[in-house]
């Protein structure tokens, strides 16, 4: 069972919804849906708090993930370390004691100047409707979103998704995340068509046509299709950040 197995089944034996542990934890929903699915996994100041939210320790999540019982909390990595770090001489050993105390100092001195330094803030919109629903263009109307380090680096704003037609890559709900990088075929992005907003896969065909598809291809009433010259009014906002999903055939 993987881990991200494990956090969804503890958190359901607990009776947590994901907004609550997302809630607890700091993080978004979409965040606590990508740890479960295996999208993504929490940084090293997250796990600390979940371990606390759902009441276990390391081994309960990772037991699958390291390579004996009898060392629960090394990776391979860092198990091959302590061996090496054990047949160094006396002296050997001291030094390593004063490069890790030198490094740790420096670390937080590092941390502290991040913690003193103005948080980065970009807004999130509550607006397109994935399925095609009528929501206002984008304007004044968002929330201010303090960048965490689950938002990417090159988030310039967030959207909150309505509809199902992006699922299960996005759920109807979940917060994405947007940078003003150029389209190409195969990317999300956030369209307004029409005055609707829409949360859709691009392409663009040899002749011109552009297609904007739903990631749910049970939802393929909600495409929408421009061919040249169609008079209909299409704007891109941005692209949403995420990997790269296939076309539908």
């Amino acid at each position: 069972m993987s881990f991200g197995e494990r956090l969804r089944r503890r958190r359901e034996e607990l009776g947590i919804s994901r907004a609550e542990l997302a809630d607890r934890l700091g993080v978004s929903r979409s965040a606590i849906g990508n740890y479960e699915t295996g999208v993504s996994a929490p940084k090293e100041e997250v796990l600390l708090r979940l371990f606390d939210a759902l009441q276990v320790d390391p081994n309960y999540l990772y037991r699958d993930s390291f390579r004996t019982a009898a060392s629960p909390l090394y990776t391979g990595e860092e198990q091959r370390l302590v061996e090496k770090f054990r047949r160094l001489s006396l002296t050997g050993r001291r030094t390593v004691y004063a490069l890790v105390d030198a490094l740790g100092e420096w670390q937080e001195e590092l941390e502290a100047d991040r913690g003193a330094a103005e948080p980065r803030v970009i807004p999130l919109y509550r607006s397109p409707a994935a399925a095609g629903y009528a929501a206002p263009v984008f304007g004044e109307d968002f929330t201010p979103l303090t960048v965490t380090g689950d938002v990417p680096p090159g988030a310039e704003l967030a959207v909150r998704i309505q509809g199902d037609s992006m699922e299960p890559v996005i759920a109807d709900g979940a917060v994405v995340y947007v940078n003003h990088d150029p389209l190409q075929n195969g990317d999300v992005g956030i369209f307004c068509v029409d005055g609707d907003m829409l949360c859709k896969q691009y392409y663009k065909d040899p002749l011109g046509v552009v297609y904007l598809f739903s990631l749910n291809r049970r939802r393929a009433d909600a495409d929408v299709v421009f061919p040249r010259g169609s008079g209909r009014s299409l704007t891109c906002f941005g692209r949403v950040i995420l990997h790269a999903q296939p076309l539908p055939e």
